[in-house]
């Protein structure tokens, strides 16, 4: 595992009361939600998109590992990083943390489609070396 300033991006999500179930902590199902937040700084960073007009990304594969809770009030910091660029698609991984502390890991696949033939369409040269940035191994 990684921690947070390891990650070539980082963002963050504030906690809302209404993330929370009855056990009072954080509802696993809000965790994708804070995955969300990583991929979209990364795929609209710096106020540009890496979608072309007329293509959209669509998710193909979310794996989370719960490792720890999250607890309100507060905030979630998101790690962000691409463990590999395709033809058409983005494996990202990234991993979720409060405090500190790493509370759960995620991979991704993210495949960029054309909205109108609602197929994959391959990434620009140009799309590609941008994410190289953001490249990590785990």
């Amino acid at each position: 595992m990684r921690e947070l300033k390891d990650f070539p991006l980082q963002a963050y999500d504030k906690l809302r009361y209404g993330d929370t179930d009855r056990q009072g902590h954080v509802n696993n199902s809000v965790f994708s939600t804070f995955l969300e937040t990583g991929r979209v700084e990364m795929l609209y960073t710096k106020g540009e998109s890496l979608v072309p007009e007329g293509a959209t990304f669509v998710l193909a594969k979310l794996e989370v590992q719960l490792i720890g809770e999250i607890l309100w009030p507060g905030q979630v910091d998101i790690g962000s990083g691409v463990l590999n660029i395709g033809n058409s698609s983005i494996t990202l991984y990234q991993q979720l943390f409060q405090n500190g502390t790493c509370v759960a890991k995620a991979e991704t696949v993210i495949v960029q489609m054309n909205e109108a033939t609602r197929k994959s369409q391959p990434l620009s040269p140009d799309v590609k070396k941008t994410l190289e940035q953001y490249l990590i191994s785990v």
